[in-house]
């Protein structure tokens, strides 16, 4: 009777070793694929006509600028120290809560106030003679004049109210997505008189639009939507009164745009 070489046996164990590591790795995995898009989770708070949550919220905004006709004509000299105003995204950060309206499974009335901290930045380009050699300055030959830049910043504080109507899709397994979108009231907290201070001088209220989209992702103790959402300012907030003579009537209107990404848990 032959006997099977005992090399040949640590073959015959290996085999069945890494065969019942398969199993378990492939029981394990299905397992967890099962607990996080399985039907593991109930529907929990989706069924309630009145819920609760809280978000955290990362931000980049700028200011819209529109020129002012006078700033086109060449014939006014009172405007002939600025060459452009150039407005930059900045970021910031928001945090509130979301109270949630149920009017249907897919349809849903969000009331979300949050505080939100803005920074807004903008490069004011003055002309500048050559003949003062500024250092940095893009003296071109080809000019008659060279410019200087400077930055100016704004801060600002804001409280948002926004109510939006969210629609979401059928859910599938643990997750859903959704569209969202409505309008918001903001008002700063700084009086005017402190904004007045500012190099770019706003009025403290507004009205935006907003919409964007998310993905609800389902735990079990609790419900993850991560969303981008876009705004965009419908008032003119420019306060021309209050500017420096040099800016007030390059400018016609400032209005705010930005765009969130919202980590919401419910």
């Amino acid at each position: 009777m032959q006997t099977t070489h005992f090399r040949n046996q640590l073959n015959l164990r290996r085999s069945k070793v890494g065969i019942l590591i398969l199993l378990f790795v492939g029981i394990s995995a299905t397992g967890f694929a099962q607990g996080l898009f399985g039907l593991t989770s109930t529907s929990g708070s989706d069924d309630k006509f009145l819920s609760y949550g809280f978000f955290l919220a990362g931000h980049t905004a700028t200011y819209q600028i529109k020129y002012s006709e006078a700033f086109f004509d060449p014939t006014n000299t009172a405007n002939n120290q600025i060459y452009s105003i150039y407005p930059k995204y900045t970021p910031g950060f928001s945090l509130g809560f979301t109270g949630i309206l149920r009017f249907h499974d897919q349809v849903n009335l969000l009331f979300t106030p949050r505080i939100a901290f803005y920074e807004y930045r903008a490069d004011i380009n003055y002309y500048v003679p050559l003949i003062d050699n500024v250092p940095g300055n893009d003296n071109s030959s080809v000019n008659n004049l060279g410019y200087r830049t400077e930055e100016v910043v704004t801060e600002a504080t804001m409280i948002e109210l926004p109510l939006l109507f969210k629609y979401r899709s059928q859910r599938f397994n643990n997750t859903r997505m959704y569209f969202i979108g409505g309008g918001s009231y903001q008002f700063r907290t700084k009086s005017q008189d402190e904004a007045n201070l500012d190099p770019l001088v706003t009025t403290g209220q507004d009205f935006t639009i907003e919409m964007g989209m998310g993905f609800e992702i389902y735990f079990k103790y609790f419900k993850f939507a991560p969303e981008i959402r876009f705004s965009h300012g419908l008032n003119n907030i420019y306060y021309a009164e209050k500017n420096p003579p040099e800016t007030r009537d390059v400018i016609s209107s400032i209005r705010r745009k930005g765009i969130t990404i919202f980590l919401n848990f419910q």
